[in-house]
């Protein structure tokens, strides 16, 4: 199996900036800092610029359309739910890791033949009228990483990003090809099928989709989505990313491995849509409600109900076939990581080894720092189902991996957060393998005393809950309103505990858009506005305060 990556950074972060922090437990930390003045956060935090300690992007109270503005920032929170907060911790506290999380990037191809817009007859939330914008709004999200200056909580200089799946749509060859051309840099053009002919929902004319180029009555125009023309041209053009300037690590989620992230996708008629020329866009709305509550509940994981639906004659549009959108394999999936093209900032794999191509396996580990150890787990169901398991076989490995490395502290990644891992599907090629429950791994997890964290995504919601012993952080997405990442700080306060420091950050792009600006920053400026206005989206994707911004502690193990 395994272990670690060869490749993986071996440095220890450094102390840039003194913080000194205070408040009681579940309290604001008003931090001070001891350098020039002028490095100072809104906050007090000597590196808050560019994240939501100064400013969130907030989106007017009121119906219909709202254009965005700057909003206050949201305030750092202490949480003492498993240690308390001790005083002068902020003067001896030594950094050992700084880095940043990506989360649910959703990279689409908005033209793709088998994609579930059709969903949208049974629910207005089916659907989000930015998705056009994907690889702008990550390559945004990318220059605002690059800009920071260093974690917010200590100055640490911040040595990866780590991006926890989902960073695909639709299981797509070209969508893969897209998301490590954003992290690495280079120019894409997000365009399939017949070049510069956009053959998609937004000119279908369905009253069902937004259409940004027409008078059509639809259902986000009523509700007073803009008239954009040339919007379809400029979402389907060329994008040019700078790359990230640190290395980046790569997990996979349910979006990257299945189609529409629910159904195995490599095989039948499911595959043969994805490249085909007939793309269904609207079905009954009682066909689409039953065909959303199976994949609520993970009752059809093969798929059975989609290659029904498609075959049963409803009137679909023609489009380009494009073998560029071919379903990837796992196998496809790492060797894209690990192919020369696609080194980028590094690490050569992004984490995943010639060991993980030769045995098939999607899990590793690797240094994060001095006395810091990162391990990534495929939490990925290839049966299938939007839900999370682990096989028996990566539970042990993870268990050895952690005892192997019981003197380093423990970071772990996942793409599906402990409360979305309840998929008991056969993994098709290890039939007779147990699948092993989020409940299952918070226990493992819990016996091994160097874990501080366990990160996650998947559930497009800031939410971070205290496991008696380490804590589970999951973070939004940045395809849904907030559209958010964030970075992590793990401190020494050597006073017998540690602090993880949590900072949300936005893109780089302005929140207030310009109608007539398509450039890449108007458009991912444009990306955030849509999200914002999409209709249902959720008011509980930004979390809590205590979700937010924070400080949480722990006992030194």
């Amino acid at each position: 199996m395994p272990h670690s990556s060869s490749a993986g950074i071996r440095r220890r972060v450094f102390l840039a900036g003194a913080v000194a922090g205070a408040g009681a437990a579940g309290g604001v930390v008003r931090a001070g800092f001891t350098g020039r003045a002028d490095r100072l956060g809104r906050d007090g935090e000597p590196f808050a610029a560019g994240t939501t300690l100064v400013t969130v992007t907030t989106r007017p109270d009121g119906p219909g359309y709202q254009r965005l503005a700057d909003g206050p920032g949201w305030p750092r929170i202490v949480r003492s739910d498993i240690a308390g907060p001790r005083p002068g911790r902020a003067d001896r506290r030594t950094p050992l890791a700084a880095f940043v999380h990506f989360t649910d990037l959703h990279i689409t191809d908005v033209q793709h033949p088998l994609r579930y817009e059709f969903l949208r007859a049974g629910s207005p939330k089916a659907w989000r009228p930015q998705e056009a914008l994907t690889v702008a709004g990550a390559v945004s999200l990318v220059e605002r990483v690059n800009g920071l200056r260093g974690g917010p909580a200590t100055g640490a200089p911040l040595s990866f990003v780590m991006a926890t799946g989902d960073n695909t749509d639709n299981n797509a060859a070209i969508e893969l090809d897209w998301f490590l051309t954003a992290m690495n840099g280079g120019t894409c053009t997000p365009d399939t099928g017949e070049p510069g002919h956009y053959e998609g929902v937004q000119d279908s004319g369905l009253e069902l989709f937004w259409h940004p180029e027409s008078l059509l009555r639809d259902l986000d125009s009523l509700a007073g989505f803009p008239k954009l023309e040339g919007f379809l041209g400029a979402a389907t053009g060329p994008v040019h990313s700078p790359g990230l300037a640190i290395p980046w690590y790569s997990t996979l989620g349910n979006h990257d491995g299945l189609s529409g992230g629910c159904y195995a996708s490599g095989h039948g008629a499911i595959a043969a849509a994805a490249t085909g020329s007939r793309k269904l866009q609207t079905v009954p709305p009682g066909e689409a409600r039953t065909l959303m509550a199976g994949e609520g509940r993970g009752t059809d994981p093969a798929g059975h109900g989609v290659e029904a639906l498609l075959g049963r004659g409803y009137e679909a549009r023609t489009v380009t076939p494009d073998a560029r959108r071919a379903p990837f394999s796992m196998r496809e999936y790492l060797a894209a990581h690990l192919d020369p093209d696609h080194v980028g900032p590094g690490p050569a794999g992004h984490g995943y080894t010639t060991a993980n191509l030769a045995e098939g396996t999607l899990y590793y580990a690797f240094p994060v720092a001095d006395g810091v150890i990162g391990i990534s787990l495929d939490s990925t169901d290839p049966g299938g189902g939007k839900a999370g398991s682990i096989g028996h076989g990566q539970l042990k490995w993870l268990d050895e991996t952690l005892t192997r490395h019981r003197d380093e502290y423990a970071l772990v990644f996942s793409h599906h957060p402990s409360w979305s891992m309840n998929n008991g599907t056969p993994d098709p090629a290890r039939p007779a393998e147990t699948r092993h429950s989020g409940a299952e791994l918070l226990r493992l997890l819990g016996s091994h005393r160097n874990v501080v964290a366990w990160i996650n995504g998947h559930s497009h919601c800031n939410r971070i809950r205290p496991r008696r012993t380490f804590w589970e952080i999951c973070t939004a997405s940045h395809i849904d309103s907030p559209q958010l990442a964030r970075v992590i700080e793990v401190t020494d306060n050597h006073d017998g505990t540690l602090s993880l420091f949590t900072t949300l950050i936005e893109s780089a792009a302005p929140p207030r858009s310009y109608h007539h600006d398509f450039s890449r920053t108007g458009l991912a400026s444009l990306y955030r506005e849509l999200a914002a206005n999409a209709q249902g989206a959720d008011p509980s994707f930004p979390g809590a305060p205590t979700d937010r911004n924070t400080e949480l502690l722990l006992h030194r193990p």
